[in-house]
């Protein structure tokens, strides 16, 4: 019997505006999955349509969660642990 083959018709395009600085940085992530920007745009917005909306949550951080973000920044307050096990235990005492 004969295989289906499958076909995608991408009949259009989207064009957008970017800081270069973006683009470099995100062209250096996808290289290394194995996408391009097209293979990740689809991938978005199949996401989108699955889910009916963003496939992530939008939210505006409140003043805790930016001033731990800062910290994280700028190597702040942070905790090393020489194995993951030790990590967990440790996290056993939060």
């Amino acid at each position: 019997m004969p295989q289906k083959t499958k076909t995608t018709n991408k009949d259009d395009i989207i064009r957008v505006r970017v800081k270069s600085s973006l683009k470099e940085e995100t062209a250096k992530i996808f290289e290394k999955l194995g996408m391009n920007y097209s293979d990740a745009i689809n991938l978005f917005l199949s996401q989108v349509c699955l889910r009916k909306g963003l496939p992530f949550d939008v939210k505006i951080p409140n003043k805790e969660t930016l001033a731990a973000m800062k910290e994280t920044e700028n190597s702040e307050n942070l905790t090393s642990y020489d194995s993951v096990e030790v990590m967990f235990e440790d996290a056993k005492n939060w």
